[in-house]
C-alpha cells in the first residue's frame, strides 16, 4: 500500500527523531515523510531532514491546524495519508499497517488508532487516553470523534472536503462529521497505539481546551456548557481519578495536578464556549505557539502498565 505521513511541527527536537525512527521500524516501508514545519527556529527541520523528510513551511502568522495539514496534503503524492502530531511516537512495529488495514474497505473515510501517556504524563491526561481511546477497536463508529494526532484518511475524499482553516481546533472531528454526514465511515484501530507526549502547563491544559471548546461550539452550534456542566463536570471527574489514583496507591503524588488539571480542563471549556472562534493575533499566539513543552523520561506506556498484551515485540528507541 503506498502512503504518506504529514507532520505538523513547531519546535519539537525534543520528541520528532523518535516519531521518525519509529517510522523506521514499520513492516510497512516505503514512507513519504512530509513535515509541515511552522517556523521552528529549534533543530526540529535538520532532524526531520537527516530522516529524509520533505519540508513544508508555512509562516507562523498564517497557522491554523487545518491549514497546515491542507499545505502537507496539498504536498502528498499517495492515496492513503497518515497525519502524526511530531510528539507522538509508535509501540509497536505494526503501527502503520494496523492503522492503514480498514482502507481495504471502500467505504472507509477515516482511520484514527489509540493514544496513551508516557510514564510522565499527568494522571488525569491518562485518564482522557483511557476514555478515549479503549483497548478495543470499533470498525464503524457511530460519532465523527477522531484525533489527528494518530490518524489517517484517503486524500480523494480531502480533495473535495479540505479541513476548515479557520476552526481554532477540532479540524479532524468537522472533517470526519462530514465524511459521516456523506454516508462513509470512521474506524478506530486500538492495535494502532501510539504514546502521546502532553506535558502541559496549568495556562497549557486551559488554552487547550478553551481553543477546543470554541471550535466544538462552531461544528455543533446546538451544544452548550453552563456554569452548572462545569460545576458537575470538574467534580464528578476529580472524585473519579481521586479514586482511580487511590486504588493504584498514587494518590499523593498526583493529587495536586489532580486538582488544577480538571479544573483548568472545564473551566478553559467553559470560557471556549462563551467566545467565538475568530482568531485575532493574541489569540494565535496563545493558542498555538506557548512554548513550555518539557521533555521527558522514556518509560512503558500506559498499555503496557495495565498488562496489556500483544503477539508482537514493542519497538525499542535508542535512547
Amino acid at each position: 500500500m503506498k502512503y504518506s505521513i504529514v507532520i505538523r511541527a513547531y519546535n519539537e527536537e525534543k520528541h520528532i527523531g523518535r516519531l521518525l525512527e519509529g517510522i523506521r521500524h514499520q513492516t510497512l516501508k516505503d514512507a513519504e515523510i512530509i513535515l509541515v514545519d511552522s517556523g521552528s527556529s529549534d533543530s526540529t527541520i535538520a532532524i526531520a531532514e537527516s530522516f529524509g523528510a520533505r519540508i513544508i513551511r508555512i509562516p507562523p502568522s498564517e497557522f491554523t491546524f487545518g491549514r497546515s495539514l491542507n499545505f502537507g496534503l496539498r504536498s502528498a503524492t499517495r492515496e492513503f495519508v497518515v497525519i502524526a502530531s511530531a510528539h507522538v511516537y509508535p509501540v509497536y512495529p505494526d503501527w502503520l499497517e494496523s492503522l492503514l488495514r480498514p482502507f481495504e474497505n471502500d467505504n472507509i473515510a477515516l482511520t484514527y488508532g489509540q493514544q496513551r501517556g508516557p510514564e510522565s504524563a499527568k494522571f488525569s491526561e491518562q485518564q482522557i487516553f483511557h476514555q478515549w481511546y479503549p483497548d478495543v477497536s470499533k470498525p464503524k463508529q457511530e460519532t465523527a470523534f477522531c484525533n489527528n494526532a494518530n490518524a489517517a484518511i484517503r486524500k480523494s475524499l480531502w480533495e473535495k472536503n479540505p479541513y476548515d482553516e479557520t476552526l481554532t481546533g477540532l479540524e479532524d472531528i468537522a472533517w470526519a462529521k462530514l465524511a459521516k454526514e456523506q454516508g462513509y465511515d470512521i474506524t478506530y484501530v486500538a492495535e494502532a497505539e501510539v504514546v502521546h507526549v502532553h506535558n502541559e502547563t496549568p495556562r497549557g491544559v486551559f488554552d487547550r481546551y478553551r481553543r477546543e471548546a470554541m471550535a466544538f461550539k462552531r461544528i455543533y452550534p446546538e451544544s452548550h456548557f453552563n456554569i452548572y456542566d462545569f460545576a458537575r463536570l470538574t467534580t464528578m471527574n476529580i472524585l473519579s481519578d481521586l479514586w482511580h489514583a487511590a486504588r493504584e496507591r498514587v494518590l499523593w503524588k498526583n493529587l495536586a495536578s489532580i486538582l488544577w488539571f480538571r479544573f483548568m480542563q472545564f473551566h478553559g471549556t467553559r470560557m471556549g464556549y462563551r467566545e467565538t472562534s475568530l482568531i485575532t493575533p493574541q489569540l494565535r499566539e496563545t493558542f498555538y505557539y506557548a512554548r513550555e513543552r518539557k521533555t521527558f523520561a522514556p518509560g512503558a506506556s500506559a498499555g503496557e502498565k495495565d498488562g496489556k498484551k500483544r503477539d508482537m515485540e514493542r519497538i525499542r528507541y535508542n535512547e
